[in-house]
């Protein structure tokens, strides 16, 4: 995709399923990669497989943040490209919940992003250019059960990059949003389970797909890729759900 060689990207979660493949595809189109994953031995490991850059950040912690931030554009360059990538989950009703989860669940999916965009924005803002790419999910865009606050995290993050979007489009920014269907990670490889209710849960999420599977993790980078590409120069504040048509929005 055009414009994506040489720049310097941030991946948050970039040690996972869904975040590594994202790693990889940014760098085969000539990136500089930044791997953030609060495991840094995952971390580790994406930025050596794509001779990139690593840091264990938590980023809930808005300082650390800013640290890491400052060390990845002191060795790498200035951040052209965020992509919040991020996120955590623990299924369970609402009033099953506790305040202690809620507050887990905002600080990884909701507060995380807020701080990572904070400090790349201000850099964006003074050079006129940037692409940020939330991934959000279809659980903010309508509902799931036993996901309501992050549901609630993902909804939040929908609405910022809309606002945002706004905010700096005269800036040279753009913002958009990605949101994964159900997708073959260890997410919902421990929600789903090896038991017979955990292949009744897989098999009903196959069935309600159009596409009669779950994603795959590289399902998701090419979304990714092309919004943080010159051929997405004039899309802002938009949402695309990669879910293989299990949601479908006018």
């Amino acid at each position: 995709m055009r414009g994506l060689n040489g720049k310097s990207v941030i991946v948050t979660g970039g040690g996972g399923a869904i975040g590594s493949a994202i790693c990889r595809r940014f760098a085969s189109y000539g990136a500089k990669v930044g791997v953030f994953d609060r495991n840094l031995d995952g971390a580790n490991k994406v930025a050596a497989e794509v001779k990139g850059f690593a840091s264990g950040v938590d980023i809930s912690d808005y300082d650390a943040v800013g640290s890491a931030i400052l060390q990845f554009e002191r060795e790498v360059g200035p951040t052209d490209i965020l992509v919040n990538n991020a996120g955590w989950d623990r299924f369970a009703n609402f009033v099953d919940t506790t305040p202690d989860l809620w507050d887990q669940l905002i600080a990884i999916n909701l507060r995380g992003p807020l701080n990572m965009s904070h400090f790349v924005l201000k850099g964006m803002v003074a050079r006129g250019s940037g692409r940020i790419v939330n991934i959000a999910s279809d659980a903010g865009r309508v509902g799931s059960s036993q996901e309501a606050v992050y549901s609630a995290c993902k909804g939040g993050i929908i609405a910022f990059t809309k606002t945002v979007a706004r905010e700096v489009a005269r800036k040279g920014i753009t913002l958009n949003a990605v949101c994964p269907g159900p997708t073959d990670t260890p997410l919902l490889a421990a929600v789903a389970g090896d038991d017979e209710r955990g292949q009744k849960v897989r098999a009903a999420l196959v069935g309600a797909i159009p596409m009669k599977r779950v994603g795959q993790p590289e399902d998701i980078p090419g979304a990714v890729c092309f919004l943080a590409s010159d051929d997405a120069a004039f899309i802002t504040g938009q949402t695309i759900s990669v879910s293989g048509g299990l949601t479908m929005h006018g």
